[in-house]
């Protein structure tokens, strides 16, 4: 059984920067496409960045220039850099894995950490 566990999370002020961490045991994750999702109660769940095994990536307009996705396959980890936050990036964060399909949509995805919250004060 995979297990995804995020790391990371944390209260900041407007212009820190947190990283996140997403540590996957239970199976190799290296041919998959791993993402990060955030949640705020009451909305859908909104997609921010992915990165395939390749290291090709992709991230939502909102964070693009700020987040930067990586992933050590020999760890098995996938990272969020998150840089100039603001309150407005306020979530909890998730941590996801896939197979394929589209990688902004979380129904394409078929492991999920428990998630780690962000939250940044203006």
């Amino acid at each position: 059984q995979a297990l995804l566990v995020e790391s990371g999370g944390g209260l900041v002020q407007a212009g820190d920067s947190l990283r996140l961490s997403c540590a996957a045991s239970g199976r190799t994750f290296s041919r998959y496409i791993m993402g990060w999702f955030r949640q705020d109660p009451g909305k859908e769940r909104e997609f921010v960045a992915a990165i395939w095994d390749g290291s090709s990536t992709r991230y939502s307009d909102s964070v693009k220039g700020r987040f930067t996705i990586s992933r050590d396959n020999a760890k098995n980890t996938v990272y969020l850099q998150m840089n100039s936050l603001k309150p407005e990036d306020t979530a909890l964060y998730y941590c996801a894995v896939g197979l394929g399909g589209n990688y902004y949509n979380y129904r394409q995805y078929d492991y999920w950490g428990q998630g780690t919250q962000v939250t940044v004060s203006s």
